[in-house]
């Protein structure tokens, strides 16, 4: 078991801590076997945060539920995968999320409270978002009603046009960094990848970072990039969740990345007819291959998105709300 006081993992049969002594609990189960992540991150944070149980791994980290041990705030803490800690590159990479982060204060975007590395454990703290994320409704529902979707959409829009006045480009936007508080608003998580002014370029010249089915053309032919980018991957973002699928698939990264440099995206309302043509007019234009013919600001894409839904009226049908009738419902 692990000790209550200063988190030193104990055999079951242990009466007192052979760290610090103090007395364990009676146990009259085999305890499992601990994770010797959590161990080792129990250690690198000390008394600050006591961590609850492991909630996922991505590409570049484990995320465990945390709880700030004086305050009892629930947060979530990112822990780097320990083979890419040893990667300098990869360490100042996960440094700079927590810089360019934390540098966005905005109601809409998930800004960092702490950072530490010990050894190779390299962690951030984040506020923890219990209303759980748009790819999970994905995978539950296919696609998302109109109405709710559009909201989405403009939420993370005006986070992104505060990240973009800031000097920040995300570089990822997509289902899984859409994350959603107790009220369902739409927060946008996971700067790994952005790039900032402040910063210098960290990856050589022509090479792509990001998630292929998201990827602006410019950015999938690792062009030095601006808030357009972004733009771009979020009308891929609204392209999947009325349709069920992003605009272009293949069979590895660079045949995705190929089709958003060479080909034309099939017109949304040929896909699904039910979708109102408005919405599939802005949602083409944030997938024109030249910047210079999307959105400009993320503020000009909300303003589009919330004068839609303005006219979309209470009186609209409901299979024009509910592109699929299995779609994820609206939030209350």
């Amino acid at each position: 078991m692990f000790c209550p006081d200063c988190g030193t993992w104990n055999r079951g049969a242990a009466k007192l801590c052979a760290s610090c002594g103090a007395e364990l609990p009676d146990v009259r189960v085999a305890p499992s076997v601990p994770d010797a992540l959590i161990t080792a991150l129990r250690h690198a944070m000390g008394n600050r945060y006591r961590i609850v149980r492991r909630l996922g791994s991505g590409g570049m980290a484990d995320v465990y539920a945390a709880e700030h041990e004086q305050l009892g705030r629930p947060l979530a803490v990112k822990v780097m995968h320990t083979h890419l800690a040893r990667d300098s590159e990869m360490r100042l990479r996960f440094r700079r999320e927590a810089e360019a982060a934390s540098r966005l204060v905005h109601p809409l975007i998930c800004t960092p409270l702490d950072y530490g590395e010990v050894g190779e454990v390299v962690y951030l703290v984040l506020p923890f978002l219990g209303g759980g994320c748009l790819a999970d409704d994905l995978t539950k529902y296919r696609t998302i009603k109109v109405d709710q979707i559009v909201r989405i959409a403009a939420q993370v829009a005006s986070a992104l046009d505060y990240a973009h006045r800031q000097g920040v480009v995300h570089r990822d936007v997509k289902p899984d960094n859409v994350l959603f508080d107790d009220d369902r608003n739409a927060i946008l998580t996971d700067f790994g990848i952005a790039t900032a002014q402040f910063h210098g370029r960290l990856t050589a010249g022509g090479r792509a970072m990001g998630t292929p089915h998201y990827m602006a053309p410019e950015q999938a032919m690792g062009k030095t990039l601006d808030g357009r980018a972004d733009i771009y991957a979020a009308g891929v973002l609204l392209y999947e969740c009325l349709v069920g699928f992003p605009p272009f698939d293949g069979l590895d990264g660079y045949s995705v990345g190929y089709k958003h440099v060479h080909e034309k995206p099939v017109t949304i309302t040929e896909v699904d007819s039910r979708v109102p043509p408005e919405l599939a007019a802005i949602v083409m234009r944030c997938l024109e291959k030249d910047p210079a013919d999307r959105p400009q600001r993320g503020h000009e894409l909300a303003d589009a998105l919330l004068g839609f839904l303005s006219n979309l009226g209470d009186n609209t049908p409901s299979h024009v709300r509910a592109v699929n009738p299995d779609a994820a419902p609206a939030a209350e």
